[in-house]
């Protein structure tokens, strides 16, 4: 048994694989071959969203890598600029139809914010707004779980308001030098699991001397230890590669990192994004 055939249980009894695949930056056209490459390797859990543009090829992997839809676990996100009821009604009828699927197992608000305003404007209906159509579509079938993205405590309490489902995952930036202990104490509190995504920090890590001498002495590679690190915090790690070579490798983290190290690697806090900062959720705001 390794890390990819174990499975968290979400507050609605769904299981989700602990390791998945990350599709970011993937092109549509080169989907597809990810998909099938990962779910060979073992992966069942496949993560995709609206703003990625590459949910057909995902959804082509899905259909075609030979393994039965009931056996992996396919999320998507709904886009971050929309914030009303019924465009969130016609973009969650867009994933499934883009896909080429009958449902998703698990559809987040993928940020409170949209991209242009992260972190700024007072968004609040309009999430509550999001929130109902994801909640409809769970009822219907259509979505078997859901959850947000980038949502701080305010956020959630927010969609608590009016919620008549409440969010089963927070998927957050979780990472080595970023580990947002209050905001997943929180989470843990509410029964809402958080997903990690970028648990190797965008590749911003691996030059860290620090990390590079912590991974050496564990035998590992930095991916791996970072891949780790996250699980053992208890959340879902979602490393984004299209290399096979890389999700193999990135599967292999059947090893302890010590209370010790977990600390030191939990109070790191000098990564540099470098020329990702352009992107919101590495921006520090």
């Amino acid at each position: 048994m390794t890390v990819l055939d174990e499975t968290y249980t979400l507050a609605n009894g769904v299981e989700i694989p602990k390791l998945g695949l990350g599709t970011w930056f993937i092109d549509d056209d080169k989907a597809a071959d990810a998909v099938r490459a990962a779910v060979e390797a073992g992966y069942r859990n496949l993560d995709t969203a609206q703003a990625y543009g590459n949910e057909r090829g995902v959804g082509e992997g899905v259909r075609t890598c030979g393994v039965p839809r009931a056996e992996l676990f396919v999320s998507t996100k709904l886009a971050a600029e929309i914030k009303d009821y019924d465009r969130a009604v016609e973009a969650i009828d867009g994933s499934l139809e883009k896909l080429g699927i009958d449902y998703v197992d698990l559809m987040l608000i993928h940020s409170p914010q949209p991209w242009d305003d992260f972190r700024g404007g007072d968004y609040a209906r309009g999430n509550r707004e999001a929130w109902r159509a994801l909640e409809d579509a769970h009822r219907a079938g259509r979505i078997r779980s859901i959850g947000v993205s980038n949502f701080q405590r305010h956020d959630l309490e927010n969609i608590a308001q009016d919620a008549t489902v409440a969010p089963q995952v927070n998927q957050l930036l979780v990472h080595a030098g970023n580990t947002p202990s209050e905001l997943l104490a929180y989470c843990e509190s509410q029964e809402i699991l958080v997903e990690a995504y970028s648990p190797i920090a965008h590749g911003a890590i691996l030059d860290n001397a620090r990390v590079r001498g912590m991974a050496e002495k564990y035998g590992v590679s930095v991916p791996q230890l970072c891949i780790r690190y996250t699980l053992q915090l208890g959340t879902v790690s979602l490393p984004k590669t299209a290399n096979p070579a890389h999700m193999r490798s990135n599967a292999e983290v059947d090893f302890e990192i010590s209370g010790a190290d977990m600390d030191v690697l939990r109070d790191l806090d000098d990564v540099d994004y470098g020329e990702h900062t352009v992107f919101p959720v590495y921006s520090g705001r």
